[in-house]
């Protein structure tokens, strides 16, 4: 019989793990044809009829939602209108020359060095393309002229899609259920769960309260690493993003000794035949991946169908 959780620390280690979401951004027309200039050292902006001039370009104004009437070329001069300090760096609004809107961007100077109403200068980042970061940034110049809007007879042709990625990174804090969980599957290789309060089926993964009865759950239970499928699909299409290989089977298992699934993949070699003998009811066993085992649910590299 394993001791109860609450008998184990809490403070245990965390792990780092991160999100990352790659995507595809249509800046559409005006975004589009600002981000394709500013290879060209170019601050393209929209003037609408009324007059307003507005950087970057956007295609309708903000203010009344009038559609923009032609780009132009903002100077690479401004004034500082305001500004902070976020992560280090400084962040100001800088209302170009001959603009009516306020432009954020870094300041390429220390916090105790600013005040509002300083001239300042765009300086550019030849390294860096298709991003408004091709602006490095801009400078203090107290001596800066006033520039002025200038016209555009053409431009680049707007760029129609941009490669992005966002990622998340972060700490994830396993406590004292997961942790045994995990521990357990790295140095013993087994699975362990809970059992449910007044029972001897586990639950997993273990958890401090049962689903059911909203009761403390009990003592440790060792739960084979044998099984028996639930519910399946058999995936055949490649989804963006997903590095296993098709096709294979994606599984909810029932472990000996517990009540819930869990949830792995079934590698197959033929459609076919994994219609005719993976099912619910289709008893499988746990492969483990070979090397040093991480204390992750990986640590299974896959189930494998086995004789009743």
């Amino acid at each position: 019989m394993y001791s109860a959780p609450d008998s184990h620390p809490i403070d245990l280690s965390t792990f780092h793990s991160e999100i990352n979401l790659p995507y595809t951004l249509t800046p559409g027309p005006a975004a589009g044809t600002f981000l394709a200039e500013v290879k060209n050292h170019r601050i393209v902006a929209s003037r609408f009829a009324s007059g307003r001039v507005v950087a970057p370009a956007q295609d309708f104004s903000s203010i009344d939602g009038e559609e923009l009437e032609a780009f132009v070329e903002a100077p690479q001069t401004g004034t500082l209108t305001a500004f902070t300090r976020v992560d280090g760096q400084v962040i100001g609004f800088i209302q170009l020359d001959g603009c009516d809107n306020a432009f954020p961007h870094r300041i390429l100077a220390r916090f105790d060095e600013l005040s509002i109403g300083q001239r300042v200068t765009a300086e550019w980042d030849d390294s860096v393309e298709q991003s408004v970061l091709a602006i490095k940034g801009f400078a203090l110049t107290p001596d800066a002229r006033a520039g002025t809007v200038q016209a555009l007879d053409a431009t680049e042709e707007p760029l129609g899609v941009i490669p992005y990625a966002m990622k998340l990174e972060f700490e994830h804090a396993y406590g004292p259920y997961y942790g045994r969980l995990f521990d357990e599957i790295r140095e013993n290789g087994r699975i362990m769960g809970v059992r449910q309060p007044g029972q001897d089926t586990a639950l997993l993964p273990p958890r401090e309260i049962d689903d059911i009865s909203h009761a403390r759950t009990g003592t440790w239970k060792t739960c084979a690493d044998t099984g028996t499928i639930r519910a399946c699909s058999i995936i055949n299409m490649e989804v963006y993003g997903v590095t296993r290989k098709v096709p294979y089977v994606y599984a909810e298992i029932v472990l000996d000794g517990a009540s819930t699934k869990m949830i792995h993949v079934i590698e197959i070699d033929d459609l076919e035949t994994a219609k005719n003998t993976i099912k619910p009811g289709t008893r499988v066993q746990a492969v483990w991946a070979q090397g040093e085992r991480k204390g992750r649910v990986s640590d299974i590299e896959r189930f494998e169908v086995i004789d009743a």
